[in-house]
C-alpha cells in the first residue's frame, strides 16, 4: 500500500469544482492511502468526505518563515508519497514543488505545468474550463476520469432535519445575494425585487430563504427572506450542502454556494458579469443554468424572473 497526495486549497467553489477529480484519483488508487493538504476552513469537510484518508494542515503561512515551511516540508517528507496530484496549480504549490521535487515530470508530480500540452502556452492553456484542465491533468497523469468532468458534491451534505423541521420548510426558493467585500462585480442588486415578482406568482407555495455565511448575518436583514441559521449561527458547509440539494431552487451570485448548487444536481440560476464566463469556471449543468451580462446593474429582475420559471 502506498501514499497519494492531492493538493487543494481554494475556496469553497474550488473545492466543489474539484470533487469529481479527487473522486477519480481515489478510484484510481483503490489499494493507496489517499492524503489531501488543504487549508483549516477545509479541515472538517474532508475529514467526512469517503475518498480521502487522511488531511494534512497547511496554514499557509508567508513562504519566508522559514522555521513553519520546514516543518510543512517534514510532515510531507515523512509519508514518502508515490505521486504527487496537484489540484491547486498556484505559484505557491509550485513552489512547494520545487523544494520537494524540483526534477518531478508528470510520472510523480501531477500539475497543470508537468502536463502542460506540448503545444500550448499556459495563458493557452488555461483558457479552458477548469473541468477540462484537471481532466486533462489527471488523464495525461495516467489516470482514467469518469466523474472529474461532472462533479458530484452530494457527499458533504449532512442531515439538517432538525433545521428543516424548526423553519417549517418544504419547498423552498434558496437565494444567495452575497459576496466577498472585494468582489462586488459578482453582486447583483434586485434579489428584493426578485422576491416580491415571486411572491406575487408563487404565494405561499415557496418559502423564499437565504442562508448568510458568518459574516453575511447582518446585511441578510437588508433580504425580504427567511434567513437560515443554526442556533444563531450560520449555517456549516456540510448544512449549506443539504439546504442547496434539498432546494425547489437556487439563484446565486457567482460564489461558493452556487457552485455547490451546479455539483449537488440543484435547479436554479447563477448570475454572471464580466468577471468571468459560465464556460471557464465550468458551473453550467443540466439543471444548473448561468444568465451572463456585460453589466450586472443592467440585469433586471423581471428578467431573471422570466428565466426562473422556464426552468422551476
Amino acid at each position: 500500500m502506498s501514499n497519494i497526495l492531492i493538493i487543494k486549497h481554494g475556496s469553497l467553489g474550488d473545492i466543489a469544482q474539484a470533487s469529481g477529480a479527487i473522486q477519480d484519483i481515489y478510484e484510481n488508487y483503490k489499494n493507496d492511502q489517499i492524503h489531501i493538504l488543504t487549508t483549516k476552513p477545509h479541515l472538517e469537510l474532508f475529514n467526512k468526505s469517503p475518498f480521502i484518508h487522511n488531511v494534512i494542515l497547511d496554514k499557509r503561512l508567508p513562504k519566508y518563515n522559514l522555521i513553519y515551511l520546514y516543518f510543512l516540508m517534514r510532515e510531507i517528507k515523512k509519508y514518502n508519497f508515490l505521486k504527487f496530484f496537484d489540484l491547486q496549480n498556484s505559484s505557491r504549490t509550485s513552489f512547494y514543488k520545487n523544494i520537494l521535487l524540483p526534477k518531478a515530470t508528470s510520472e510523480k508530480w501531477s500539475s497543470s505545468y508537468t502536463t502542460l500540452p506540448k503545444d500550448k502556452s499556459k495563458i493557452e492553456f488555461d483558457k479552458r474550463s477548469v473541468l477540462e484542465r484537471f481532466d486533462f491533468q489527471l488523464k495525461t497523469s495516467g489516470l482514467k476520469t469518469f466523474n472529474t468532468l461532472k462533479p458530484d458534491f452530494s457527499w458533504a451534505s449532512s442531515n439538517i432535519s432538525e433545521i428543516i423541521n424548526h423553519y417549517s420548510l418544504k419547498k423552498y426558493i434558496l437565494l444567495f445575494p452575497f459576496c466577498s467585500p472585494h468582489l462586488t462585480i459578482k453582486k447583483w442588486p434586485y434579489y428584493n425585487d426578485l422576491i416580491k415578482l415571486f411572491l406575487n406568482k408563487f404565494g405561499e407555495e415557496f418559502k423564499i430563504i437565504i442562508a448568510p455565511g458568518p459574516k453575511e448575518i447582518d446585511e441578510a436583514k437588508k433580504i425580504n427572506a427567511i434567513s437560515i441559521l443554526d442556533n444563531g449561527n450560520a449555517l456549516n458547509v456540510s448544512q449549506l450542502t443539504a439546504l442547496i440539494k434539498d432546494s425547489s431552487f437556487v439563484i446565486a451570485n457567482d460564489t461558493g454556494p452556487a457552485h455547490i448548487a451546479a455539483h449537488v444536481g440543484a435547479k436554479g440560476l447563477t448570475l454572471f458579469g464580466k468577471h468571468t464566463t459560465a464556460y471557464k469556471v465550468s458551473i453550467e449543468r443540466e439543471n444548473f443554468k448561468p444568465i451572463e451580462v456585460s453589466d450586472l446593474k443592467n440585469l433586471s429582475a423581471d428578467k431573471v424572473f422570466q428565466r426562473s420559471l422556464q426552468i422551476i
